[in-house]
């Protein structure tokens, strides 16, 4: 007897051994594929030390996939382990206490292993015994991924020579000199090299395992975990977070993708349908008839809500004025801002920033 996931083929469950960090995993059947599923394997070291947001987001990203079952319902996509190098109980640099389910040796069978950062993987003696487990395992474990400096403990391995990797900007020359076989990116969110997978800190963390999750089970799963975060599925760089774009992205497996978060990214731009039906390939009436299908709304009325939202942030946050804040969004009649304003928020924007102002002074 097999299960099929990801076509892939796993053996028929094994006895459960109590020292064994994997539980027994159960198969469903996903009725948009047909095949039955068998739970990924995800694995998260700790370690004293520990930047806790570095195992957080992560847990909390593969934790939020789901797949639907066609007779129990939504079903987790992973069962996520947290496996101890040293103590199963260990402390966060910020003094969080937490514990593992195992310790690392325990481990029978991993599908992804996950390293966070922290300042225990750059100074103390968990990079090197981290690498030494990776060493004697890598050959059975099919994805290795780092979050910020948790790519310490897997370099001293040599698995990482000659690849492009990337970490925190503020470690990046260290990591650099310290293995100088490194091709080290400080610029990156996160690099895939062959099975390897490195990324920046904390919240990229959160953008590799929503690139792990589309990996798997493909976009719908992964967007449906950026929107239950509140995150951008591929944010643009630098630019801040918001969670408006992702419901219409969740919505849509064609070609319009990934046009909510570009949109998002050129609010002040000219975002006529003839500009946006170019960005696409198509001509401006089929745009316009493609994009109301996939969107359930107007090109127009959908760039004036996202301008409409990142308006009233600008304005609660920043000391600009609302000319300046409405020229930068692409709204060149002031007039034209404050009607559709107040018609999305009834309040005028003058008005909904000195609110701020006030409670900020209070």
């Amino acid at each position: 007897m097999t299960f099929i996931r990801q076509f892939e083929t796993f053996p028929e469950r094994r006895p459960k051994s109590s020292e064994d960090c994997l539980s027994d995993s159960q198969a469903f059947l996903y009725p948009e594929t047909g095949y039955a599923m068998i739970r990924k394997h995800i694995v998260i070291v700790g370690f004293d030390d520990i930047t806790s947001l570095d195992l957080s987001g992560p847990l909390e990203a593969f934790n939020s996939a789901f797949l639907s079952d066609s007779k129990e319902g939504p079903q987790p996509c992973y069962k996520v382990t947290i496996a101890a190098i040293g103590a199963k109980t260990f402390r966060s640099v910020s003094g969080l206490r937490m514990t593992a389910s195992c310790s690392l040796g325990s481990l029978r069978h991993v599908d992804t292993l996950i390293v966070p950062g922290g300042r225990g993987m750059r100074t103390s003696s968990s990079a090197t015994r981290l690498a030494k487990w990776i060493s004697s395992r890598a050959g059975s474990i099919p994805r290795i991924a780092t979050v910020c400096t948790g790519i310490y403990g897997v370099a001293p391995t040599g698995l990482l020579n000659g690849r492009r990797v990337t970490t925190h900007w503020k470690y990046a020359a260290d990591l650099a000199a310290r293995f100088p076989t490194l091709k080290v990116d400080a610029d990156a969110l996160y690099i895939r090299d062959d099975k390897f997978h490195t990324s920046a800190r904390v919240t990229a963390g959160i953008d590799l395992s929503l690139a792990l999750i589309e990996e798997d089970f493909g976009p719908q799963v992964a967007l449906r975990v950026a929107r239950e975060l509140v995150v951008y599925m591929k944010r643009p760089g630098g630019q801040d977070q918001f969670s408006e774009p992702l419901k219409f992205q969740v919505d849509s497996t064609s070609r319009f993708t990934d046009l909510a978060v570009w949109i998002m990214s050129h609010l002040g731009r000219n975002l006529s349908v003839n500009v946006l039906a170019e960005r696409v390939n198509l001509c401006p009436r089929q745009f316009s008839r493609r994009f109301r299908s996939e969107f359930k709304d107007s090109p127009a009325a959908f760039v004036q809500r996202l301008r409409l939202d990142e308006a009233r942030k600008r304005l609660s946050s920043s000391g600009c004025s609302v000319e300046s804040v409405a020229n930068s969004l692409g709204f060149n009649d002031p007039d034209g801002f404050r009607r559709a304003f107040v018609q999305h928020y009834g309040v005028a924007p003058h008005h909904y920033r000195s609110r701020f102002r006030a409670a900020s002074r209070s």
